[in-house]
């Protein structure tokens, strides 16, 4: 059998597995995920992105079954690694092919981690609005995030096949990101809020589905004389599943910005989103203490889209993948650090 379809194939199954054992665990449970809990599962999620990567810097030829020097080079100009690659040093050309591979899923996993950190916020926001037991959370993220996986994929690869095509769409995606993270920095400060009467997703769902006026324990859905009804839980979900869709659209043109190869962007993608579920539960009684965080992914945003905006000549400049990936973690511990060293002042009462 081809490599590149058995590590296509032994990523996918471990990510089942995982999926099941999670579901098997902590999907009958009635009870609330422990800070000790979440903070066990994201340490777990994180040893898993940091064995991929060594995995990738062992074995990542097999990804795209590069089995000689006119395959590696075809693939190093059809994913525009950029490398110099010497037709006398194959195995020099390989190694060097799955250091720069392994860079860039780890520097593409770092991008999507923080990024969905945003979405943690959002979150926390729906669940209060909806007011969902917390008891429930943990059923109704991963449902979400198996959506997730499924909505990541089919735009993943299309974007993929996009810009092969059409390769300024790049460029397109650039000016979008700067816009976003300007948008963000702008309104960095808005108290956001969530109508759950008036959301659209509430809206829709009322006129082609029954919805049932009040929550069913964990159900997402219930049957009264014989007709079907979803619950208020379920509508939750899908309103998680429609705000996953908007964060996709920044984060996914995001990590195209370091690495073109399709798989890749997939394998940090579906890391860091199966991360998301223990990481809310890790920061949702304390996001509110990081009040820079918003500023720091806006100057995550903006230095991304400036990068893709300026591809012609990141080479020229010295802005190399790992330069790119310290700059990002120097956004992010910058916007931490000051959170934590000058907090947020409490608003005065009267």
């Amino acid at each position: 059998m081809n490599s590149e379809l058995l590590f296509i194939g032994g990523f996918l199954v471990f990510i089942f597995i995982m999926m099941a054992t999670d579901l098997g665990l902590f999907g009958k449970s009635n009870k609330p995920v422990s800070l000790k809990q979440a903070g066990f599962m994201s340490a777990v999620w994180v040893a898993f992105a940091l064995g991929f990567y060594v995995l990738i810097l062992n074995y990542g030829h097999l990804l795209h079954h590069v089995d000689s020097f006119a395959a590696l080079k075809e693939i190093n100009i059809q994913n525009l690694h950029n490398l110099q690659l010497n037709s006398n040093d194959f195995d020099g050309g390989l190694a060097l092919y799955r250091k720069n591979l392994g860079l860039e899923f780890i520097t593409g996993y770092v991008v999507e981690y923080a990024l969905s950190v945003d979405n943690i916020f959002v979150m926390v926001l729906i669940f209060t609005a909806f007011g969902v037991d917390k008891r429930h959370y943990h059923k109704v993220l991963l449902w979400g995030i198996i959506g997730a996986v499924v909505m990541r994929f089919l735009f993943i690869f299309v974007g993929a096949a996009l810009i092969e095509e059409f390769h300024w769409i790049l460029y397109l995606f650039g000016a979008f990101l700067v816009y976003t993270g300007v948008t963000m920095f702008i309104n960095r400060n808005q108290e956001e809020s969530i109508d759950p009467e008036n959301h659209t997703v509430v809206k829709l769902a009322s006129k082609y589905f029954s919805v049932h006026p009040q929550f069913e324990g964990s159900k997402f859905f219930i049957k009264i004389d014989k007709k079907k009804f979803i619950t208020p839980l379920f509508l939750v979900l899908m309103i998680i599943e429609v705000t996953d869709l908007v964060f996709a659209v920044d984060s996914i043109p995001a990590i195209f910005s370091v690495t073109k190869d399709p798989y890749i962007v997939f394998f940090s993608n579906i890391f860091a989103i199966m991360g998301l579920r223990s990481m809310f539960f890790l920061l949702v009684n304390i996001i509110d203490k990081f009040h820079y965080l918003k500023v720091g992914l806006a100057a995550l945003l903006a230095f991304i889209g400036l990068k893709m905006l300026a591809a012609n000549y990141v080479d020229e400049i010295g802005l190399t993948t790992g330069r790119s990936l310290l700059v990002i973690l120097g956004i992010l511990v910058i916007s931490v650090v000051a959170s934590l060293v000058f907090p947020k002042k409490e608003a005065a009462h009267k």
